[in-house]
């Protein structure tokens, strides 16, 4: 059956408007986050229920599961690890449950060949109401480095009369001046557009607000399922690359509001954007079927890919629609999308992913694992609802 879908947008035009993006990131920016950051947040499933004990078994729990393997490197405290400051202003870890201390801990991941991360807030208060960075910007990055932290994750919570390009530039300076390389994700929701001003001053940025454990939902608090997430990134390609991306939030792939095959398209459109691949799972109680999709090597080649091309939609019928990432070896990261109710048969022409008509190009199912043959002209394929088809199309000399 002929697919009914249009090219939306030329191909061509991809990489100059990339090239063109204002505020390209200075060399040592880039030198951070060259491809984007992959690890485990605490957040998405723990909330404020962190302890040493759970960073611990997570940062065991990405080698023992194979993450380690495929690419994951941060382990990354979220919110609540923080209850006061002393009387020289110094951030003071719950003794209760970091009995050992922050530095400690850090040492522990770093001993499993990860890297540690950490929370805070440019505001006077965390989200959670834990002390935030407000004033203290110079000392918190201080105290991180001397911690061993090698990513921060920067909220907006608490923020009444700031500035945010003033208030993450003055902590961007302040990591810079600790004397250790550290990674900053800016967490401002994309509430003041930072993929036009942050590019130098954060190695990634939210571009959207919180995700939600659901497929087509919203909650009145801001909150959002996948799908809204995918929409709101959508147009944001000119803005991302290597040492500046453009992140969609967390991974809630295995946390039980998403069918495997929409588990599959969420991890498929954060490679196919270049996003940071943080997942937010319990790492100690995944099944292997969820496991299998964080491991899957091949789509997070795509994500890695050190081109850094953000992928975009380039043609759409209703329901169905066509998405592509170019790579660097020439290759196309393609995204068939069913968005519908029933399943349904979608194709792509080669020149709607880019390619000269009458190319014959390698095609490979990238979830399937397998090897389609050598085809010229289209690819097509049945797809599930909520679900796609991640195919890799490499042409032939």
């Amino acid at each position: 059956m002929r697919s009914r879908l249009h090219a939306a947008h030329p191909l061509a035009g991809l990489a100059v408007l990339v090239l063109l993006a204002p505020g390209l990131p200075a060399v040592a920016a880039e030198l951070l986050a060259p491809t984007p950051p992959m690890g485990w947040n605490s957040w998405n499933k723990f909330g404020c229920n962190v302890s040493e004990q759970l960073i611990r078994g997570a940062a065991d729990a990405l080698v023992t599961s194979g993450m380690k393997d495929a690419g994951y490197q941060y382990v990354v405290i979220d919110d609540c690890w923080q209850v006061r400051r002393d009387s020289e202003g110094q951030i003071v870890a719950d003794p209760e449950r970091f009995p050992s201390g922050i530095k400690a801990l850090a040492d522990y991941v770093h001993s499993k060949g990860l890297k540690f991360g950490i929370y805070s807030d440019a505001g006077t208060e965390t989200c959670a109401k834990r002390p935030g960075s407000k004033d203290h910007e110079a000392q918190d990055a201080r105290t991180y480095a001397g911690w061993g932290v090698d990513y921060l994750k920067y909220d907006w919570c608490n923020t009444a009369g700031q500035d945010t390009r003033d208030a993450y530039a003055r902590m961007s300076q302040a990591l810079r001046a600790s004397g250790r390389p550290i990674v900053f994700s800016i967490c401002e929701w994309g509430s003041t557009k930072p993929w036009l001003w942050a590019q130098g001053v954060g190695q990634l940025w939210r571009a959207t607000g919180d995700i939600q454990d659901c497929w087509d939902c919203s909650r009145s608090w801001g909150g959002m399922g996948v799908v809204h997430i995918i929409d709101q990134v959508a147009e944001l390609y000119p803005f991302a690359g290597p040492g500046h991306w453009n992140d969609p939030d967390m991974l809630e792939v295995g946390n039980g509001g998403l069918s495997a095959d929409e588990n599959r398209a969420h991890f498929s459109f954060w490679a196919l954007f270049a996003a940071p691949l943080m997942a937010g799972n319990d790492l100690a109680a995944m099944s292997p079927e969820v496991r299998e999709i964080l491991t899957n090597r091949e789509v997070i080649a795509v994500d890695q890919d050190p081109l850094g091309m953000q992928g975009r939609k380039l043609a759409d019928d209703g329901a169905r629609e066509v998405w592509v990432k170019p790579l660097a070896d020439g290759s196309r990261a393609v995204i068939l999308w069913n968005r519908g109710s029933e399943a349904s048969t979608l194709s792509a022409t080669w020149e709607t992913i880019g390619l000269f008509p009458g190319t014959r190009a390698r095609v490979r199912d990238l979830w399937q694992h397998a090897d389609l043959g050598s085809l010229a002209e289209r690819v097509q394929a049945k797809v599930a609802p909520h679900g796609v088809v991640m195919l890799r199309v490499t042409p032939q000399p």
